[in-house]
């Protein structure tokens, strides 16, 4: 069989079968071809609408396929140009994320994030502010009550009979006599 003879149409049910144009067309029936397939087309649509739908779905496959190749060299040739201008990709990347940083500041969400988180954290402040007052005055007055006046003079006492005068905040000092003796035991 020569290439001649084969049917180049891509769109044809007869699509790389072998036909002799003096025999006709084969009785072998066409792989993929609607109207010789088993299935029957789905509900609602004759056997030539089917096999339109078909045809216009390898087409837009075609064009896809068409388009990945035409992007992939356009990529190619922004690379090449990219590394001719000295472009790196970690350069790109950083200005890249730059821009994006700048996009989020500049949204709405952001600022309306940012506008609630600023109104919470001063709200959160006046709040500890608040505690913190409430805490040092509550204090004062624990300072300021009878039981802990009655538990300072114990501890004082306490103080005074561990450290004895000297504690009232002079400082201790070493015996003048740094040798031993029975009054004052090195223990």
């Amino acid at each position: 069989m020569d290439p001649a003879s084969h049917d180049i149409n891509l769109n044809s049910p007869n699509k790389g079968l072998g036909m002799n144009h003096a025999e006709g067309p084969s009785d072998v029936p066409a792989e993929g071809a609607v109207g010789n397939s088993p299935h029957p087309p789905p509900l609602g649509l004759t056997e030539a609408e089917a096999e339109e739908l078909h045809i216009e779905l390898t087409k837009v496959e075609e064009e896809i396929n068409t388009l990945r190749q035409v992007l992939s060299a356009k990529e190619r040739h922004a690379a090449e140009l990219k590394r001719k201008l000295g472009l790196r990709p970690l350069d790109e990347f950083k200005q890249n994320l730059t821009k994006s940083w700048q996009d989020v500041q500049t949204s709405n969400a952001y600022k309306k994030t940012q506008e609630t988180l600023s109104q919470a954290g001063q709200k959160t402040s006046a709040a500890l502010n608040t505690v913190s007052s409430a805490i040092t005055k509550r204090l004062g007055d624990m300072r300021n009550s009878a039981t802990f006046k009655s538990f300072e003079d114990k501890v004082g006492n306490l103080k005074y009979k561990v450290v004895g005068p000297r504690g009232n905040g002079e400082a201790v000092s070493s015996p003048p006599d740094s040798t031993p003796t029975q009054e004052n035991p090195p223990f």
